[in-house]
């Protein structure tokens, strides 16, 4: 569904991905992992469309996206829910959620879609005229993800959906997620909890300083000794 071909990203004199490739396919849950600034966020914002290829493609259902902008993007069918879940503090629930698909028309099927986002989402839906900003990081997070939802993704990407949240929200949104990917989206995440992320997912990527370092099943990278050693705390057990 998604392909990445030799993908070269900068920030000034930075070179943040150093030509990786990657293929996401269709009804799977693909992972990214590797240490902070390795290039995982990077290459969720290029495939946006929010950080520019200096050199390499990005395809999608066979068709060449790279240099479109970032509403195009999203209008083929490609959502983001971005590190630090990144609500809009100051609008509702509801709000937030009907920002999620403003470039649909369809009025009918974005009620429905909103009652679906909040039967997903009870918490949610017992706050739907609360300001986000007020929420706690648990909540903003399933907010982020259902309004990532509200688009109608073919693929959905994750950056980092764990981050800062309690364990028992962790397993909740783990499990919202692998959801999401069993009622037919297609998934590519960034994970920092390596451990959780290799156990959920049908196929793995290592990035390692910008450059694609291993890949495989997540059962693969999680008995490879480098990962063990570098990611998963050399005494874990798998």
């Amino acid at each position: 569904m998604l392909e990445i071909k030799n993908l070269v990203c900068r920030y000034g004199k930075v070179t943040a991905l150093k030509g990786i490739s990657l293929k996401v396919p269709a009804n799977k849950l693909v992972v990214l992992v590797g240490a902070n600034g390795a290039g995982k966020s990077t290459t969720l914002r290029a495939i946006s469309g929010i950080v520019p290829a200096a050199s390499g493609q990005i395809f999608f259902n066979g068709e060449n996206l790279t240099g479109l902008p970032a509403s195009r993007v999203l209008g083929k069918g490609i959502a983001h829910c971005p590190e630090g879940r990144k609500v809009f503090p100051n609008m509702t629930v509801l709000e937030n959620l009907e920002m999620g698909c403003y470039l649909r028309s369809d009025s009918k099927g974005i009620s429905a879609d909103i009652e679906r986002v909040l039967g997903l989402f009870p918490r949610l839906a017992e706050r739907r005229k609360q300001v986000a900003g007020t929420l706690s990081g648990g909540e903003q997070q399933m907010l982020a993800i259902g309004r990532a939802m509200m688009s109608r993704p073919k693929l959905i990407m994750f950056d980092e959906p764990s981050l800062g949240l309690a364990p028992n929200i962790v397993e909740q949104t783990f499990a919202i997620i692998q959801g999401i990917r069993e009622s037919g989206t297609t998934v590519l995440m960034v994970e920092q909890n390596a451990f959780a992320a290799l156990d959920m997912c049908d196929y793995a990527y290592l990035l390692e300083a910008g450059t694609m370092a291993l890949e495989g099943t997540g059962e693969k990278l999680i008995n490879d000794p480098h990962v063990r050693e570098a990611y998963l705390g050399a005494g874990m057990h798998a």
